[in-house]
């Protein structure tokens, strides 16, 4: 029996032993693979099998549309994206009709968002008007705004603006076709065929044009088509005239500072022309100026903060280069026996949390995606498509990430104190902060008596890379050298300039004052940029690499030889490969220089000042040249899965679990990410029909709702009153005095609800429609609306059938007492 112990108790101390030194798990699946399956239908079957897990792409809602059909399934349901079209507005010799504003704008009428909603999307989604959804933080910003324009389907009023601007150019119809020089003026549609809604979109949208007489072009293709086509090609050429775009979100956003910039604004190298020299470019001084306000911080209040973003939106959706559609609500699909699935408000569940704290029974993840291999690679100007996205999102740590539901910057890596004197006030600097000079190529002390109106001191969390090599402060101090370099065009023959990337980074180099390093991971960062949330200022400030500077050494270089270009529209303008790590010929191309450096001992200069030992160097250049030879590509990062291998021929992409002692996190340290509280309208009580000039009062039921906000329009679509009222009591009611209901119209008036948390900032919404007559004579006795929705029930709702046949017999009854 002591025998027996004594075997008992060394089989614990040897397993206890391998324990500690063995390193501690940061997922629960030793790997992820992602499988390509485009056809969604094939790709739901596999995740009800089994043979898949869950499907990163939205699933068809007739497919899902009762408990059968549901079986061996969790569906999650994501407001995660939207539709929008890009038009070409190129003023060119060939007439082009969307140069001209009216016409773009007169686009508005001819789209029927709602039967995109309804029909297309099977009521999954919201209709809307600019980069704002419903389903945005910003939306409530911007909502009055955006009613102002009370876009309806109209083609009859579509049609009479475009006839107009037409034939002030000089245009005439014959025999139903425009003409212009006694040639017809042809439209070409770029039309994506790989997602069923807009290949729709794109055909009857297609089909008005044509209508109103137009010879339209239809060219279908996917999004590596659009990158040649589109977004690869001088505007000017008209190889495109409209196309259809879809947009994915990778993070929820409470204070968004960027994508105003993104979908308007021509400094941000995202419409036409994309800031390539050489191309026709889209010029808006008046929104550029907004929206760099926007981005950099430049207001003095979060209410002038708003006052920018309502008159970016005004000029966005007034010059219609880009215009907005729909918001969407995908549907996921994930198998049962998959647990600990994240449902950011953002991304959705493919957000880089749920690969990271899945659990199920087996050793590996299978992941099905739309596309597994789009656009490019690389840390600079790369992963601009979500398929890539995605899968990058684990394999890289950021500094901050924003949180899945409140949508406020939170620390990844590291963290932060801030100290500011903004918006107006200023803080010395140091006397040994130091910057990076472009033009003298050295790191220099910042001037006597330099200011900043912020400091963030960043505590940072460093790993070791995936190529088992450290992480350290030349890191860091690297991504700071590379951002003012190539933000910086010294003159027209600099060589580290890029087309999209040089005119965005630019926007930061003008913010940052200076830097100073503590210690081994301690740095000060100085910053001409204020925000009423400290976490935006840490994140404006915050620097980090998500892969060893030696890559982006080799990066620079091989852009600087014109061997590869960081960006799309350089590559397609020297006709070069967009560098992509993934792709065996391109990371051959980076392991030559590192063997290069490597061979002559090289010293970057932006390191020369902070490290000498050249041993470091050495193992730097040697360690991720092992990795290309033994790993086929040159995608190195610090997150908790590595790329371990892509398969072009079977269409997957393999990452496996990154166990190494350094890196900080546990399995699990993200569950606290798997469930959360929404707001609910759960009922609503309001009349079908009341009298003009009197009292409207609305009984609201809700749940985990902090406030309501509501806006009241007329049947002209003109916002009459507007109300946000603190939940105090459930059910809450709204009294809408009798001098607004007077400014009712006869027939039916819309009305938008909007429950609101503090702590979740995702509102839900209630939309319906009510009758007003101001007859003074008894009417016939109405029933009371209610509106009883489910917990888990979408309330994305719509003026439905019953409200069509109220306004019919109302109608008829007061005709008969005419």
């Amino acid at each position: 029996m002591k025998l027996l112990l004594v075997i008992i108790l060394a089989f614990v101390i040897i397993n206890f032993n391998v324990e500690e030194i063995s390193a501690e798990k940061s997922t629960y699946f030793d790997s992820v693979k992602f499988i390509q399956y485009l056809d969604e239908n094939t790709a739901l079957e596999e995740v009800r099998n089994g043979n898949l897990d869950l499907y990163y792409y939205r699933i068809p809602s007739d497919r899902l549309e009762n408990s059968k059909a549901r079986e061996g399934l969790n569906v999650f349901d994501s407001t995660s994206g939207s539709y929008s079209i890009l038009v070409n507005p190129a003023e060119t010799q060939k007439f082009n009709p969307f140069s001209i504003q009216e016409v773009r704008f007169a686009l508005n009428y001819l789209v029927d968002r709602k039967l995109i909603v309804n029909e297309l999307m099977s009521g999954y989604g919201a209709p809307m008007i600019s980069q704002y959804g419903p389903f945005d933080p910003e939306y409530l910003t911007v909502i009055e705004q955006l009613e102002k324009f009370n876009f309806r389907y109209n083609p009859t009023l579509g049609e009479e603006i475009i006839m107009k601007n037409l034939k002030e150019k000089g245009a005439v119809k014959t025999n139903g076709k425009w003409q212009i020089n006694e040639s017809p003026i042809e439209i070409i549609f770029f039309i994506r065929s790989d997602d069923p809604v807009r290949k729709s979109i794109g055909e009857i949208l297609a089909s008005e044009l044509e209508r109103i007489g137009f010879m339209v072009k239809r060219d279908y293709g996917d999004l590596n088509k659009a990158f040649v086509i589109v977004y690869g090609s001088d505007p000017a050429d008209l190889k495109w005239s409209i196309y259809t775009e879809g947009w994915a979100k990778s993070a929820f956003v409470k204070y968004d500072s960027v994508s105003l910039g993104q979908m308007y604004a021509p400094w941000f190298s995202n419409m036409p022309g994309f800031n390539v020299p050489e191309y026709w470019n889209y010029q808006n001084e008046h929104i550029d100026s907004l929206t760099q306000k926007i981005y950099t911080g430049d207001f003095k209040s979060a209410d002038q903060r708003e006052e920018l973003i309502q008159q970016s939106i005004v000029e966005g959706v007034n010059e219609s280069v880009r215009i907005f559609l729909a918001s969407k609500v995908d549907q996921y699909v994930v198998n049962k026996g998959i647990n600990g699935v994240v449902n950011d408000f953002g991304a959705g569940i493919p957000t880089r949390f749920t690969p990271i704290n899945a659990q199920g029974e087996k050793d590996e993840l299978v992941i099905g995606v739309k596309q597994i291999y789009q656009g490019s690679w690389n840390p600079i100007m790369g992963f601009s498509d979500t398929y890539s996205r995605q899968i990058w999102g684990i394999l890289s740590d950021p500094l901050t990430f924003k949180h899945p539901f409140t949508g406020e910057t939170v620390p990844i890596r590291g963290s932060w104190s801030v100290e500011t004197a903004g918006p107006d006030g200023s803080l010395n600097l140091p006397d040994d902060a130091i910057i990076w000079d472009p033009h003298t190529q050295v790191w220099k002390n910042v001037p006597n008596n330099a200011t900043a109106t912020s400091k963030v001191t960043f505590d940072l969390d460093f790993s070791n890379w995936h190529n088992g090599q450290k992480m350290d402060m030349n890191d860091i101090l690297h991504s700071l050298y590379f951002t003012i370099e190539w933000g910086t065009q010294t003159d027209e023959n600099d060589k580290t300039f890029d087309d999209e990337f040089t005119p965005r980074a630019g926007q930061s180099v003008d913010t940052i004052i200076g830097v100073r390093p503590i210690d081994d991971k301690t740095i000060e960062v100085y910053v001409d940029y204020w925000h009423f949330d400290d976490g935006e200022i840490a994140e404006w400030a915050s620097l980090w690499n998500t892969m060893p500077w030696e890559i982006f050494t080799a990066i620079e270089q091989a852009v600087i030889d014109g061997k590869v270009s960081i960006s799309r529209s350089g590559a397609s303008n020297k006709n070069i490969n967009w560098v992509s790590l993934i792709i065996p010929n391109d990371a051959r191309v980076i392991q030559n220089y590192l063997d290069e450096f490597n061979h002559e001992r090289y010293v970057p200069a932006p390191l020369k000042l902070f490290e000498s030992d050249l041993d470091y160097f050495e193992n730097r250049y040697l360690a991720s040249s092992e990795w290309i030879t033994k790993n086929n590509h040159a995608v190195i990062s610090n997150g908790p899965f590595y790329l371990n291998s892509y398969s072009p021929e079977s269409r997957t992409i393999t990452v496996t679990s990154f166990e190494d002692d350094s890196y900080p996190f546990n399995v699990g340290h993200w569950s606290a990410f798997e469930h959360t509280e929404f707001p609910k309208i759960t009922d609503v009580q309001i009349p079908k029909l009341i009298q003009k000039e009197n009292e409207l009062n609305i009984s609201i039921k809700t749940s985990q709702a902090d406030s309501i906000l509501y806006f009241l329009n007329n049947n002209n679509g003109d916002l009459v009153t507007s109300e946000k009222i603190k939940v105090y009591e459930n059910p809450t009611t709204i009294k809408i005095s009798g001098n607004h209901t007077k400014k009712l119209g006869i027939g039916a008036n819309d009305l938008k609800i909007f429950a609101i948390s503090n702590s979740v900032l995702k509102p839900d919404f209630y939309t319906t429609s009510f009758i007003v007559t101001n007859e003074q004579d008894q009417l016939p006795e109405m029933i009371q609306q209610s509106s009883q929705l489910e917990a888990n029930e979408e309330t994305t709702i719509w003026v439905i059938i019953p409200v069509i046949v109220i306004i019919v017999i109302v109608i008829v009854y007061l005709k008969q007492r005419k």
